[in-house]
């Protein structure tokens, strides 16, 4: 499970060091893509697999499927650890982004994120304005 927010630095040529109890779980490879926020996401190749059965299962005729395989699997990329722990992201993934030198490493359960320091911290403080109604709208969903 990835749980926690761990904050790394990207060198010039792109790599960035994962947190040692997030490798523990990912292993050697794993895949990396553009959020639906403006940020990466991270997920196992177990957990990749089986989202990419769930997509597959979507309607290709389907404008919003067709659009959300576009968003996951257009820009993904299988990365690998580097014996230093490290993973190198592609640029078009660090430009979407906005990966410069600070990235905080945020779990998710069962992926996790990389952000922009600055990003991160402007989603913490709407987060925080918003924290009530987020709150209100999950009751409603039972959580």
């Amino acid at each position: 499970m990835f749980l926690g927010e761990f904050e790394h630095t990207i060198d010039d040529k792109g790599r960035v060091a994962i947190p040692a109890r997030f490798r523990e779980e990912l292993g050697e490879r794993f895949v990396v893509t553009k959020g639906f926020d403006p940020c990466l996401q991270a997920f196992p190749m177990s957990y990749w697999a089986q989202l990419t059965e769930k997509v597959n299962r979507l309607p290709i005729g389907s404008p919003e499927a067709r659009n959300f395989r576009r968003i996951l699997f257009a820009a993904a990329a299988e990365v690998e650890v580097d014996r230093q722990g490290r993973i190198l992201i592609p640029q078009n993934l660090r430009e979407y982004a906005g990966l410069a030198e600070e990235v905080l490493i945020t779990g998710m359960s069962t992926y996790f994120e990389l952000w922009s320091g600055q990003r991160w911290r402007e989603l913490q403080g709407d987060l925080s304005d918003n924290a009530p109604a987020i709150a209100e709208k999950l009751a409603d969903l039972g959580i």
